[in-house]
This record gives structure tokens, C-alpha cells and sequence, in this order.
């Protein structure tokens, strides 16, 4: 779809300004949206931002609108999954012991969860363990520590998940050993597929699979789908799972189409309706539950309540970080101890010690983030540079995938952050729309130890001495591959309308576009000529600004708004000039009580 630059902004930081690009979507077929809005019964606007999403029928908003199971595909579909199926039955038949083997991430953890959670409903807990890797003594991925620790205590059958697609010379060890492996994975392979017993990865080149976008615990699912039906199992026992699901999706910021999207859905309608016990006590050291005062006369127990609906946005920024915080901190298996807790109460220790480490991660990324905002700033090679390198051995391993992401966020620019860890040197990694890192780091590969990740996200260790050179060759790279243009950022705007168009039945049918996420972003509006009404203020130490604003040509359209790191504004605000606005619709929930506000992405005054 065609798009234009129709304005830019300038968005500030402590150290930095990035010019922002506001761009809109245009040049949809117009007959198509007259015809979309007709058989739906929904407004033009609407229409057209389903036919942006390529819906262009009754029987595409059918499916999008109410997301079906029925659309997911068949699991044996993918590559190896009948050997996989068969190498778990044969175990299952044999009482062989199983280790679930998976990354000390989100996605990891939940992963392991959901395949265990699974096999104990027909396997003896004492044939079934799950192990995941320390981050400092391991390191990411199958580690031959792993692979020891699975021959020495009996177990013939590792399950791995999330990563292991380029563990080669790890799989030929584990062979050795006489420790069978089935891989689940949703990584870019490497040029050899490891020699294990079963490799599921729709990434992989012989893979037919019809979705490619699978989280890591999305692939375990499609397993325990495709075991569920060998086995002739209730299918429910699989649905049950689909909250685990839907935290991995969310956290590993996977798309959010085609069977991801059903997935998402399914997954937050079990979390918002009866949360397994861990997410529920997460959620309520989130304060998205609280505990409802008057109890009914026949309960012994205090009830949980929700303050709000749990969106994706939710599982993100509020479930992810805390269930991460045990693997970048300490130990990842509290993380699944937590997932798999059945009592309320174990869930609520476990949760309450993981919010700590959460609070601990936050006091340190904050800190790295400081420094190295400072270093950079204070190195002129660096700050003019295409891409962000930067090196500190005192880094704490756990956190430089955040700081990578807030570096990101500062200079926009394709960013690696590194630490030390034993005698190499071990970093995480993050790009900007468009730029493959992952691409960018294989073209150095033969200055690494190991790497592995996504378009948008990866990790990597090199020995100290190939340190310069890569960052050399990094920025080389970069530069020969990505435009000064690439490096502002753009604020893709979906669609200009008026105030008077959010109506009830509009926001009605936009809260049936969610689950959000990436591939179905919440729709991005303009407005113009908007004027604050004489209460907008600044808040939070004034750097953001709470807004009551309407159209000059349309006083009666009052409403809120907040915009975030807008605080700068407000003298511009509260002096009634007019200015243009670029927001999401959603709903605000603060003090027991829901109103819609405009969430304000950027603010550009007109003679800007």
C-alpha cells in the first residue's frame, strides 16, 4: 500500500532529538470500502481500515472479527512433526524419563510450562523434569552442561524449546551420549539443520508449513496438538494451555496475524476469564487485580478481581518483564515453577519473589542505560555513527537486551549493547523497521563465537580481540545498506478523521480490531486543528502533558487525552493554538472508574 510523508516533528530526549516522519496510509480502492461498509453496516472509515489490512470481503471480517480455532492448521503439516509425535508416544510407552529442555526467556519459559503442564496430564511427574540453562554459567541456548546432565540421570529424550535450530555440534554430542533431542524452534536456521530426531522450525527451507511466524511456545502447542491427536486425547487439554500462549506471543513481539492472531485471542479470553494461578498472582503485583472487599459468606479465600481488561499491551509491558526478571537475575526455573504452580498461595510466593527481581532489573537497566547514554554522547565517532556499538565489561548480563532497546529508542539506528561474560564477550541486539541486524550480523559471523535471533532482535559473543574489527565491520554494513532516511523514524498514521466521527458504535467495532500487536497495530489517527479547552495541564514531574482538547470547528467533540514525554508543549497548548494530532483511541481505567481517551502519539503545531 502506497504511502505519504505528510509532516514531521521533532521528538525530544535528555541526550538526543530525532526527527519523527508522520506518514499516512492512502490509495485505497475506493469501490471496495463503498462495498465493505455496505454489507458490514459500519461506517466508511471503518472500512476503509479493514481493507488497509487486506479485508475485503463479508467472509475476511468474518474471520477477522471472530477468530475460530478451526483456523488453525493442521500440525503434521510441519516438517518432521509425525517423528516427533512417534519419538514422544515411544518414550510415553517405553516409561523413559523426558526432559523439557527451553531459553530463559518469556517465550522459553512458557514453553517449557505448557509442554509439561501437557505431559503430566498422562505421564508420571516422576518420568517428566524440565531444566533450563543458567544465562552466566550456560549461556543461551543447548549447552553440553544440558546435554550431561540429561545422560547422567537417565533421561533418553530431551524436548527442546525456542531455541536449538543451530546447536550442530550440540545435537552430535548429545548423539554421542545416546540422549535423543526433538527441537522446537522458530529461529532462522543456520546452513546445516542439527542431526536430532526431530527439528520443527517452519522457518526451515524444507518446511512446507503454511505460517511462519510461530512464537517458540507456539511450536510446542502445534506439538502437543499434533501429539493430542495421535493419542486421541480431549482436545481440551490443549486449549487450556492457550493463556501460555498468548504471553509468548505477546512478549517475543511475534506478529500478530493469521494463527498467531487466533492464538492471541483465544489465549486472552482464558486470562481475562479464569487466569492460571501464577498470571493471576503476576497480574495482581501489577495491580491489574485487586481483591474484591465484600466476599460472598461461603468463600475461604480472599477473591481476585480485574481492574481492566488484559490486552496484549498488558502481557507485555506488566506479565513479560516480571517473568523475565528470574532468568536475567537469578534462576529461570522460578519462572516456570511459577507457571505450572497450581495453589494460589505457592503462586503468590513465587510471584511476589520475581516482582522483587523485577524491581531489582529496573534500578539496574536504568543505571546501564544512564551510562551508556553518557558514553555515547560523549564520543563524537559514536553519536555520528549509522549504528550504535558500545562496549562496557561491568554491564550486567541480563539487562543489555533492555538497554539495546531503550538505545534504540534514543538514536533510532540499528544498536548492539556488550558486556563481558567469562572469557568472551556476549551482547544482545536490536534494529529499526526495516533493517535486518540479524543479516547484518552474519555478514561478520566469522568474527563470532555464536549468534542467532530474529530480524529485529538477536545475540552474539566474540573473543575481546575481535572486538574493533567487528564494530568496524558492523557500521561498515550499516552504512552501505540503510539511508540517512531509514534513520528517522516514521509514525505511520492510518487514517485522518474528525472528532465527530468517534462515535459509540465506531469504538465499538475498532475494540473488535484487537488483539494488537505487530502485523495488526492499533489504528494510528489524525486530527487537525485541534485547541485545548482551558484545563489541559502537565503532569508527572511535567513531562507529560494531560490534554482536554476539541476541533476549532467543532467545540461540542470534547476529549481527553494523555501524551506521553510532551510536557514541553504546554505553554503551546494552553495558549489555544492550534495544532495536529496523531493518536490511538482506547480505553483509560484509573480509580474504579473507565473513560475513552486519546492516547497522543506526536504533536506538530501548524507552522511546523
Amino acid at each position: 500500500m502506497e504511502k505519504a510523508i505528510i509532516c514531521c516533528n521533532f521528538t525530544s530526549s535528555k541526550y538526543f532529538m530525532v526527527n519523527t516522519r508522520w506518514i499516512i496510509n492512502k490509495d485505497v480502492d475506493r469501490q471496495t470500502v463503498e462495498n465493505l461498509s455496505s454489507v458490514l453496516g459500519i461506517d466508511e472509515n471503518l472500512a476503509t481500515l479493514l481493507v488497509q489490512r487486506g479485508i475485503e470481503n463479508y467472509d475476511d471480517a468474518k474471520d477477522f472479527f471472530r477468530p475460530s480455532l478451526t483456523h488453525l492448521h493442521d500440525p503434521f503439516l510441519m516438517k518432521d512433526m509425525d517423528k516427533a509425535v512417534e519419538r514422544i508416544k515411544k518414550a510415553y510407552e517405553g516409561g523413559e524419563k523426558i526432559l523439557i529442555y527451553g531459553d530463559y526467556d518469556v517465550d522459553g519459559t512458557t514453553a517449557v510450562a505448557l509442554i509439561y503442564t501437557y505431559l503430566k496430564n498422562f505421564i508420571s511427574k516422576k518420568k517428566i523434569e524440565f531444566y533450563i540453562p543458567d544465562r552466566y554459567d550456560e549461556g543461551y541456548g543447548i549447552s553440553y552442561k544440558g546435554i550431561d546432565y540429561a545422560a547422567n540421570n537417565g533421561f533418553n529424550l530431551v524436548i527442546v524449546l525456542d531455541c536449538g535450530i543451530k546447536a550442530v555440534d550440540k545435537i552430535e554430542y548429545a548423539n554421542e551420549r545416546n540422549v535423543d533431542f526433538i527441537i522446537c524452534d522458530h529461529h532462522r536456521p543456520g546452513d546445516e539443520i542439527p542431526n536430532a530426531v526431530a527439528v520443527l522450525d517452519s522457518k526451515r527451507a524444507d518446511c512446507q508449513y503454511p505460517y511462519k511466524e510461530l512464537s517458540g511456545c507456539g511450536v510446542g502447542f502445534k506439538l502437543i496438538t499434533a501429539l493430542s491427536m495421535s493419542l486421541n486425547r480431549p482436545i481440551e487439554e490443549v486449549y487450556e494451555l492457550l493463556d501460555l500462549v498468548a504471553v509468548s506471543i505477546a512478549a517475543d513481539i511475534v506478529p500478530i496475524t493469521g494463527e498467531n492472531r487466533v492464538l492471541a485471542y483465544y489465549g486472552l479470553l482464558l486470562i481475562n476469564k479464569n487466569p492460571r494461578p501464577g498470571l493471576e498472582a503476576v497480574l495482581s503485583h501489577a495491580n491489574v487485580f485487586r481483591v474484591e472487599d465484600e466476599m460472598p459468606s461461603d468463600s475461604e479465600h480472599p477473591q481476585n478481581v480485574l481492574n481492566k481488561e488484559v490486552t496484549i499491551s498488558d502481557l507485555v509491558f506488566m506479565i513479560g518483564p516480571r517473568i523475565n526478571a528470574a532468568g536475567r537475575l537469578e534462576k529461570a526455573s522460578d519462572s516456570v515453577r511459577l507457571l505450572i504452580a497450581e495453589r494460589k498461595e505457592h503462586a503468590e510466593k513465587l510471584a511476589a519473589s520475581i516482582n522483587d527481581l523485577n524491581a531489582k532489573r529496573r534500578e539496574f537497566d536504568n543505571k546501564i542505560t544512564e551510562e551508556a547514554l553518557a558514553m555515547i554522547e560523549q564520543d563524537e565517532k559514536i553519536l555520528n555513527a549509522k549504528s550504535t556499538v558500545i562496549f562496557n565489561e561491568n554491564w550486567h548480563k541480563g539487562v543489555i537486551g533492555i538497554v539495546a532497546s531503550r538505545l534504540t529508542d534514543t538514536y533510532y539506528r540499528p544498536t548492539i549493547v556488550l558486556t563481558r561474560s567469562n572469557n568472551l564477550i556476549t551482547g544482545s541486539a536490536r534494529s529499526i523497521k526495516n533493517f535486518d541486524i540479524y543479516d547484518a550480523i552474519d555478514n561478520c559471523s566469522d568474527l563470532l563465537e555464536h549468534f542467532g535471533g530474529h530480524k529485529y532482535a538477536a545475540g552474539l559473543s566474540l573473543k575481546p580481540e575481535n572486538l574493533a574489527e567487528f564494530s568496524r565491520r558492523f557500521e561498515e554494513y550499516v552504512s552501505e545498506h540503510i539511508d540517512r532516511e531509514e534513520l528517522i523514524p516514521e509514525l505511520n498514521v492510518d487514517l485522518e478523521i474528525d472528532f465527530s466521527d468517534i462515535t459509540p458504535k465506531f469504538v465499538r467495532v475498532l475494540k473488535q480490531f484487537a488483539p494488537f500487536g505487530p502485523g495488526n497495530m492499533a489504528p494510528v489517527f489524525l486530527s487537525r486543528n485541534v485547541v485545548d479547552t482551558g484545563t489541559s495541564r502537565s503532569v508527572g514531574n511535567k513531562k507529560h502533558l494531560k490534554l482536554t482538547i476539541n476541533q476549532k470547528h467543532d467545540p461540542e467533540s470534547v476529549f481527553a487525552g494523555i501524551a506521553f514525554q510532551k510536557g514541553d508543549d504546554y505553554m503551546r497548548v494552553h495558549s489555544k493554538e492550534p495544532f495536529s494530532i496523531c493518536y490511538c483511541i482506547e480505553k483509560n481505567f484509573w480509580q474504579g472508574k473507565t473513560n475513552l481517551q486519546l492516547n497522543v502519539k506526536d504533536i506538530k503545531f501548524s507552522e511546523e
